[in-house]
């Protein structure tokens, strides 16, 4: 559990650097809409961190369960959120890697579906 929060603690730290440096670094250098995606991957990757660090403290989940989930948000930001950086930060284009944002977000969808399905049974385990 605790690798969890070194990895989270990690990513959270990444999205400040890298939010901070795109507010300022990146402004005279890409466009407007260049500019939202990026923003865009790291308000995501944002968001995750923090749902990472109430999966990874949550007496409710087992261990099993948050490293399910935890693996499946961490892959989730290294897809979505990696990729969107590696378009606007390198000479990577978006064409030569479309599908990989795509599959970031399903990551990230499905690491919603495990904690709701999770979630779902212990509500019917409780009401019984």
């Amino acid at each position: 559990m605790f690798k969890n929060l070194i990895i989270t603690s990690v990513l959270g730290m990444l999205a400040i650097v890298l939010g901070a440096f795109g507010a300022h670094a990146l402004k005279d250098i890409l466009s407007v809409a260049e500019l939202s995606s990026f923003e865009t991957g790291v308000r995501y990757q944002m968001f995750h961190v923090i749902v990472l660090l109430f999966v990874n403290i949550y007496e409710g989940f087992s261990v099993s369960q948050k490293n399910k989930i935890s693996y499946l948000f961490f892959l989730g930001i290294l897809l979505f959120s990696g990729s969107i950086y590696a378009i606007h930060l390198t000479s990577i284009t978006a064409k030569s890697i479309w599908f990989v944002t795509p599959l970031g977000g399903l990551t990230l969808i499905i690491g919603w579906i495990s904690m709701i399905t999770i979630f779902v049974k212990k509500s019917l385990n409780n009401n019984k």
